[in-house]
């Protein structure tokens, strides 16, 4: 059963799914064993794998931090507010901070949603005084993130 679900510009179907599914936990897998947990054929997988691909729903992979890893950093939620016209210049200044580690377009009383990783609590409270004092910046509100739960 191939229950085609909508993607915006191509249909995914369920082993799709299962497939993305698969390289979220580990980008790392290989054909092999993308073939093997699916239960479909190597060249089967291969052909899936590069559909994707081609068809932008796999734009590329990349790094994801281990747990040991990010037990010591702190990081925050900092919910930005700015005029509109100000928000392309205030998303250029944040993409520069090397400890800005994703960047979200939100509906509500704020308009930005950046989320902020560090060494130190000193280091958050600077990159988040930082953001503050961005030129067409209204207005911050930060919460210092205490565990994940879940992390897909």
């Amino acid at each position: 059963m191939t229950d085609q679900l909508s993607a915006g510009f191509m249909d995914i179907s369920d082993k799709d799914e299962q497939l993305i599914s698969l390289l979220r936990e580990n980008a790392r897998l290989s054909v092999s064993e993308i073939a093997r947990r699916l239960s479909v054929s190597r060249t089967a997988a291969q052909m899936r794998l590069e559909k994707l691909e081609r068809n932008g729903v796999i734009d590329g992979y990349s790094v994801q931090l281990s747990a040991r890893f990010l037990k010591d950093r702190v990081r925050a939620l900092v919910m930005i507010k700015s005029p509109p016209g100000n928000r392309a210049k205030i998303e250029n200044a944040l993409s520069k901070m090397r400890q800005l580690t994703s960047l979200y377009s939100i509906s509500g009383v704020f308009d930005l949603y950046a989320v902020i990783s560090a060494q130190s609590v000193g280091e958050l409270d600077a990159a988040i005084d930082e953001i503050g004092r961005l030129d067409g910046v209204d207005d911050t509100m930060s919460s210092v993130i205490l565990s994940t739960k879940i992390d897909r």
